[in-house]
């Protein structure tokens, strides 16, 4: 057994490592979006997505949907609540 080390790791590294799921992610939204109704993409449009749950908090996911899906993105007030009680559009 080794000793414990400290290691330091940016979110470039962070970045890559999550990469395949974050493209995953991605491909999962623009997939939803291709399969529903004319009339909820329509709402989409006027009211956006709201992230909620751990994915939420990485960091600029909400940028990257926006630029993949040209779709307003809004992260909820506390994602991980949001999951248990809803959230309250702002």
């Amino acid at each position: 057994m080794g000793t414990p080390k400290v290691l330091t790791v940016d979110s470039d590294e962070v970045r890559e490592s999550i990469s395949e799921e974050l493209n995953a992610i991605v491909s999962a939204v623009r997939t939803a979006l291709e399969q529903m109704p004319p009339e909820l993409s329509a709402d989409l449009i006027d009211v956006g997505i709201m992230l909620a749950g751990g994915g939420a908090l990485l960091k600029n996911l909400d940028l990257l949907l926006r630029a993949e899906t040209k779709l307003p993105i809004k992260i909820a007030a506390d994602p991980l609540l949001a999951v248990a009680v809803g959230q309250v559009w702002l």
